[in-house]
């Protein structure tokens, strides 16, 4: 076996281990001696392979970003949000590592590893808006609106709606609640951004 080889499956033990860690406590409670003492990994082989604690989590983020992604992908969701929504629960559930990683990461990330992860989930953005797109492309909008318009609503709805989960109403609620809150609610908000809240609208008032 090369040398190169053996670096990556050693690095995917590693990983691997790490997502059974931070998928089951959390980025705070997470510790690498569990890493070491659980899975019969030496600190002198993780420190060689990864070089701390933020380090490792960030590549177990990326991991059960893309793994999502790559599913999704798979499954041609076109614009058919209902489908992605199903999907999206079915994964979660039958993956429950990645998913507390990933709404950890989304929803309440550690403060000083912010930026990186806004960086690792770029495609994640980008996959989710172009399904957005796709139904935005089947409906007829209202005079007045355009399309460009329409997904800057959308971005703004993103960042306040995932924010909400990061604020005070949820510190202190068990983090399957989030999850499971969040994720009923999301699929209102795709309802409410697409086909609107009124009935019938009789008197614009901002007009």
């Amino acid at each position: 076996m090369k040398k190169s080889e053996k670096t990556e499956l050693t690095r995917k033990k590693i990983l691997m281990a790490a997502i059974t860690e931070f998928g089951t406590n959390g980025y705070d409670s997470s510790k690498l001696n569990n890493l070491c003492n659980d899975n019969g990994i030496s600190k002198g082989l993780i420190y060689h392979n990864f070089n701390n604690k933020d380090d490792i989590y960030l590549n177990c983020v990326d991991y059960s970003i893309h793994s999502f992604i790559d599913f999704m992908k798979a499954q041609k969701v076109g614009s058919d949000l209902q489908k992605y929504m199903s999907l999206r629960f079915n994964f979660f559930e039958e993956n429950p590592l990645i998913c507390r990683i990933f709404f950890e990461a989304i929803l309440q990330p550690p403060k000083h590893l912010i930026c990186d992860i806004n960086e690792i989930k770029k495609d994640l953005d980008k996959m989710n808006k172009e399904i957005y797109m796709s139904a935005l492309n089947k409906l007829n909008l209202r005079d007045g609106v355009t399309q460009e318009e329409a997904i800057e609503y959308y971005s703004i709805m993103q960042e306040m709606f995932n924010g909400y989960f990061s604020s005070s109403a949820y510190s202190n609620a068990a983090f399957s609640t989030v999850v499971n809150e969040h994720e009923v609610k999301l699929s209102k908000i795709f309802d409410f951004m697409l086909y609107g809240i009124a009935k019938e609208v009789t008197n614009k008032w901002y007009l």
